[in-house]
C-alpha cells in the first residue's frame, strides 16, 4: 500500500503538471492536451480501483467482526471529511472565479471596435470600386462608337487620364477585343468567365479579387452598346489593384476579427477545458487523501490489532505472546504493558501447572490404589448423592454412574430393586451416632453376601460426607463351607468305611452258617435279610466314594488335552441315549487339564441330563408343540475360553434351589447324594476355570462350562 500511493502520487503529480502546461499553451493544447487528459483519466481510475478495494475490504471486515475494522473506518471517514470540506470549497471558489475571469475576456466594445473597423476597412475599398466604377462608364460612353485603331488610341489616351492599371474590352463570347495596361499590367488580360460576362451583359458588375502578386485588385465590367445597326453588345472590363497599405490592415482587421470571433465562439469549450482539469485535480487529490486516510488508518489500527490478536490467544491459553514495541508513546507502553502481563500470566500458569500435575499425580495414584483394590468403595455428600466409586463398586454392584447421576442412595431400588437390602442396611448404619459400623447383606438377585463397613467423612467446615467400603465375601463363604464339607466328608469316609466290610463279612458268613440248620422259610428270611445288609453296605460305600471324590485334594496331573476329542471319547458311551452333539469350531480346543477329572466332568453332567429326561414323560409345552426328551451338548470358542454347553429337555431346576445348586448335598433326585454338581464346580475351579447354571426358556436345564485354552 505504501509503495503503490509513492508511485501513484508522482505519477499523479507528473501527469496534473503537464496536463496544466497544456491547459495554458495554444499549440501545445492542440496537440497533447487530448492524449494528457485521457492518461489522467485512467491514473484517476486507477485510483477509484485502488481505493474502492480499499475500502471493500474495510467493509468486509467490518462485517466480520475484525478487532480495529471499526475504528479503522471511522479515522478514514474522519480524515475523508477533513479533506473533502476544504477541497470542495476551493473547487467551489476556483471554478466561480474561472467562469467571471474567462466572460471579461470577451468585451462588447472590443468586438464592436473591431466590427467598425471591419466596415471601415470595407467602406474605403467599396467607394475605390465605385469610383472605378464611375470611371467605367465615363470610358464606356466615350468608346461606344470607337472600332479599329482609333479604339486602340482613345483607350490609351483615357487609362493615361483616368490612371487605371489595365483596360479590356471583350466581344459577348468573351474574345478579347482591346487590351491596354500600364507597366504593372500583364501582356494578356484576365479573361472573365462566362458566368461573370453574363452578369455584365445584364449590368455593371464589381468584384474584388485576390491577386496572387499584386494583393487585393478590383474589377469592374459593364456593358458598352453600339449605336450602328448592329446592335451588338462589348463588355468594358477595367482593373485596378488596392492600395497596398488599405488592403493590409482592412486584411489584419478582419484577421484579428476573424480569430476573436473564434476565441469568442470556444470560451464554453475553455471553460469546460479548465473545469476538466480541475475536476481531475479535485479528484486526485482527494482520492490520494482518502489513499492516504486509508494507510495511515491502517498504521495507527495496526498496534491495536496486534494487541487484539495478543489478547485473544491469552484468552486461548498461550502465553508466550510477546508483542515488538516500535514506538515510545501510549501505544508503545501499552504494549510494554501487555508484555509484562503476558509474562506474568505464564509464570502463574507454570506455577499452576506444576501445582495441578502434583495434585493429579496424587490422584492417579490414589486411584490406582483405589483401583487396584478388591473391595468397592464408594464416597456419598451430604445429600446421598454419588460423589466417587471405583472399578471394584461398580462391577461388585453392577450400577452404572451416569444412570444414577444425582439420585440419592434412598432412590436407588428404583433403578436397582436388588440393592433395596443394600440401601436400606447403609441408610440405618449411618442412622445412628457411630462412626464406625460393620453389616452383612445379601444381594437379591445375585445371591451374592457382602460385608459393609460405613464411616462418616468430614467435608469442609459446615458439610459432611460418608465412606462405604464393600467386600464380596461370597466366595470366601462358599470355600469356607466347601473346606468344612471336604472335612465332614473325609470324617464320614474314614469312620464309615472301616466297619462297612466287616459287616458286609458277617452278613454273608451268618447266611452261610445258618442257611442249612433252618427250614426253608427261615432260610428264605435269613437269605433276604443278608441281601439287604450286603446291597445297604454297597450303598454305603458309593456314597463314601462320593465323600471321598469330594474331599480328595487337586492333583497335579494337568497336561494339553483336546477337549473336542475327549468329549467325542465319552460320548461313545452314550450313543444309545438321545444325545445332540454340535461343534461350532472347526480348530481344536486345547486347553491344560486332568482327563481323568474332566472325563469325570463329562460324564456327571450328562448322567445328570439323562436322569432328568427320563423323569420327564414326553408331552406338549405350554405353546402346544410336542417336546421329545433329548439332550444337547455344544462346544465353542469365546475370546481365550473353551466352552462346554450340556442342555436337557428336563423339567429343570427349581427356582429356589438354583442359586445353591453346587452347593453339596443340594439335590431334586429322590436317590440322589447330591455331591455331583458339587464335584463338577469343584474340579472346574481346580482348573480355573468357571461354571454357570440355569434354566431354557422352552423348557429343560442348561450348565456351561469355561475352561481356558492353553498358551500356544
Amino acid at each position: 500500500m505504501r509503495r503503490a500511493l509513492v508511485i501513484l502520487a508522482s505519477l499523479g503529480t507528473i501527469l496534473l503538471f503537464l496536463l496544466a502546461t497544456a491547459s495554458g499553451n495554444t499549440s501545445a493544447f492542440a496537440k497533447y492536451y487530448t492524449i494528457l487528459l485521457s492518461i489522467n483519466g485512467l491514473m484517476l481510475l486507477a485510483m477509484i480501483v485502488l481505493v474502492g478495494v480499499r475500502m471493500m475490504q474495510l467493509v468486509q471486515k467490518v462485517k466480520h467482526k475484525v478487532f480495529g475494522s471499526r475504528l479503522t473506518l471511522r479515522m478514514v471517514l474522519m480524515f475523508s471529511l477533513v479533506a473533502v470540506l476544504p477541497g470542495a470549497l476551493v473547487y467551489t471558489l476556483s471554478v466561480q472565479f474561472l467562469n467571471r475571469s474567462i466572460e471579461t475576456w470577451f468585451d462588447v466594445r472590443v468586438e464592436g471596435a473591431l466590427d467598425r473597423g471591419l466596415n471601415l476597412g470595407h467602406n474605403a475599398i467599396d467607394f475605390q470600386q465605385n469610383d472605378l466604377l464611375r470611371k467605367a462608364r465615363v470610358i464606356a460612353l466615350e468608346i461606344h462608337d470607337e472600332n479599329g485603331t482609333a479604339l486602340l488610341s482613345r483607350l490609351t489616351r483615357l487609362r493615361d487620364q483616368i490612371g487605371v492599371q489595365e483596360i479590356s474590352l471583350f466581344d459577348e463570347t468573351g474574345q478579347t477585343i482591346a487590351h491596354i495596361g500600364n507597366e504593372n499590367a500583364g501582356l494578356f488580360p484576365s479573361i472573365p468567365d462566362r458566368n461573370q460576362l453574363r452578369q455584365a451583359q445584364q449590368g455593371p458588375l464589381k468584384q474584388l479579387e485576390a491577386d496572387t502578386g499584386q494583393g487585393l485588385t478590383m474589377r469592374v465590367m459593364m456593358p458598352v452598346h453600339d449605336t450602328g445597326l448592329s446592335e451588338r453588345t462589348r463588355i468594358l472590363q477595367l482593373r485596378q489593384p488596392v492600395d497596398h497599405t488599405l488592403a493590409a490592415d482592412a486584411e489584419l482587421v478582419e484577421q484579428v476579427r476573424a480569430d476573436y470571433k473564434q476565441l469568442s465562439q470556444s470560451r464554453q469549450g475553455l471553460k469546460l477545458i479548465y473545469s476538466l482539469t480541475l475536476t481531475l485535480a479535485l479528484l486526485m487529490a482527494l482520492l490520494g487523501a482518502v489513499a492516504l486516510a486509508i494507510y495511515l488508518s491502517d498504521k495507527l489500527a495496526a498496534p491495536l490489532s496486534v494487541l487484539a490478536e495478543g489478547t485473544r490467544a491469552v484468552a486461548s491459553g498461550d502465553y508466550s505472546q510477546r508483542q515488538p514495541v516500535i514506538s515510545r508513546d501510549e501505544l508503545g507502553i501499552l504494549t510494554h504493558s501487555f508484555n509484562r502481563m503476558t509474562r506474568q500470566l505464564a509464570d502463574a500458569r507454570s506455577a499452576l501447572e506444576q501445582h495441578q500435575a502434583e495434585q493429579e499425580a496424587a490422584n492417579a495414584y490414589l486411584e490406582a490404589m483405589l483401583g487396584s483394590l478388591t473391595a468397592g468403595v464408594m464416597s456419598f455428600d451430604d445429600s446421598w448423592s454419588l460423589a466417587s466409586a471405583n472399578q471394584s463398586a461398580l462391577r461388585i454392584l453392577a450400577i452404572e454412574p451416569l444412570q444414577l447421576g444425582s439420585l440419592p442412595l434412598q432412590r436407588w431400588p428404583e433403578l436397582y430393586p436388588a440393592l433395596m437390602a443394600l440401601c436400606d442396611e447403609v441408610m440405618l448404619g449411618f442412622a445412628g451416632r457411630e462412626e464406625h459400623w460393620q453389616k452383612s447383606v445379601e444381594v437379591a438377585d445375585q445371591k451374592r453376601i457382602l460385608q459393609i463397613r460405613g464411616t462418616r467423612l468430614a467435608v469442609g467446615e459446615s458439610r459432611t460426607g460418608y465412606l462405604v467400603v464393600f467386600d464380596d465375601i461370597t466366595d470366601l463363604i462358599s470355600a469356607q463351607r466347601d473346606a468344612a464339607w471336604g472335612e465332614v466328608a473325609r470324617r464320614l469316609a474314614h469312620e464309615i468305611k472301616n466297619p462297612l466290610t466287616p459287616i458286609q463279612l458277617a452278613a454273608e458268613r451268618m447266611e452261610l452258617k445258618l442257611a442249612d440248620k433252618l427250614d426253608q422259610p427261615g432260610k428264605d428270611l435269613l437269605s433276604r435279610n443278608a441281601q439287604t445288609i450286603v446291597k445297604q453296605v454297597a450303598a454305603l460305600k458309593q456314597m463314601v466314594d462320593a465323600f471321598r471324590d469330594y474331599a480328595r485334594k487337586p492333583t497335579g496331573k494337568k497336561k494339553a488335552l483336546d477337549l473336542r476329542q475327549l468329549l467325542s471319547e465319552v460320548l461313545v458311551l452314550y450313543e444309545a441315549a438321545s444325545v445332540k452333539y454340535e461343534d461350532t469350531t472347526d480348530s481344536p480346543l486345547i486347553v491344560d487339564g486332568d482327563a481323568t477329572h474332566l472325563r469325570q466332568v463329562i460324564h456327571n453332567l450328562l448322567q445328570n441330563a439323562q436322569d432328568a429326561i427320563h423323569s420327564q414323560e414326553s408331552g406338549q409345552t405350554a405353546e402346544g408343540a410336542v417336546r421329545t426328551p433329548q439332550i444337547c451338548v455344544r462346544t465353542e470358542k469365546t475370546d481365550k475360553f473353551a466352552r462346554l454347553v450340556v442342555e436337557d429337555s428336563g423339567n429343570g431346576f427349581q427356582p429356589d434351589i438354583l442359586p445353591r445348586v453346587f452347593e453339596p448335598y443340594i439335590t431334586t433326585k429322590q436317590k440322589g447324594t447330591g455331591l455331583g454338581l458339587a464335584i463338577v464346580k469343584k474340579i472346574i475351579d481346580e482348573h480355573h476355570g468357571r461354571i454357570q447354571a440355569g434354566n431354557r426358556e422352552t423348557g429343560g436345564a442348561w450348565v456351561r462350562i469355561d475352561l481356558p485354552l492353553a498358551e500356544e
